[in-house]
């Protein structure tokens, strides 16, 4: 096994040749990583930026939120079917269905910043021990979703993880630039 490249601007790259799980893990940790960087070094103000006249209001700090938020709900409350942790547990989402993305201009970076890796951390224990169960194909093993109304397998939970990452890290690529000019990935 070979050890894990570290790119130029901290994201370890996928594994080139390695199981499925490891592959899709380390495309998910590609993803979290970019997101970090994409947020990196940014005080309370550039994590406010908005796209000018979208009314989304989607900022930096909103996507570090929002993905906090989407780790717990994958990883903790699907794959691992344990009650979401706070603050989600603790949110009116009947009062605010974006509440996660709305309540984050009000939140300092190094709080928002120590919420998503919270998330992450939790998320990686929990693909640890799903990964670890006494079954033929972990990765196949379904858990409840969408409040009991479907199955989801581990393996579609990663892959969605992949994609919800890598279409709000291109939402980060724009707002970092139009913070601060900076680009890449």
């Amino acid at each position: 096994m070979s050890e894990t490249t570290i790119d130029d601007v901290g994201c370890p790259e996928p594994p080139l040749a390695a199981g499925e799980a490891a592959t899709l893990a380390g495309f998910l940790d590609f993803q979290r990583a970019t997101l970090k960087w994409k947020t990196r070094d940014l005080g309370a103000d550039g994590l406010r930026v908005s796209l000018p006249g979208h009314p989304s209001g989607m900022t930096l700090g909103g996507l570090l939120k929002h993905l906090a938020w989407v780790e717990d709900h994958w990883f903790t409350q699907v794959v691992s079917r344990q009650a979401m942790p706070a603050p989600w547990a603790e949110v009116d989402w009947s009062a605010d269905h974006d509440w996660e993305w709305s309540s984050a201009a009000g939140d300092d970076p190094a709080s928002l910043r120590d919420l998503w890796a919270r998330s992450v951390e939790r998320s990686r224990a929990a693909l640890h021990q799903a990964l670890a169960a006494d079954v033929a194909d972990p990765l196949g093993a379904t858990h409840p979703a969408w409040g009991g109304q479907d199955e989801v397998s581990l393996r579609w939970v990663l892959t969605h993880m992949v994609e919800e990452y890598a279409r709000h890290n291109g939402h980060a690529d724009v707002l970092r630039e139009l913070v601060d000019g900076q680009t890449g990935e």
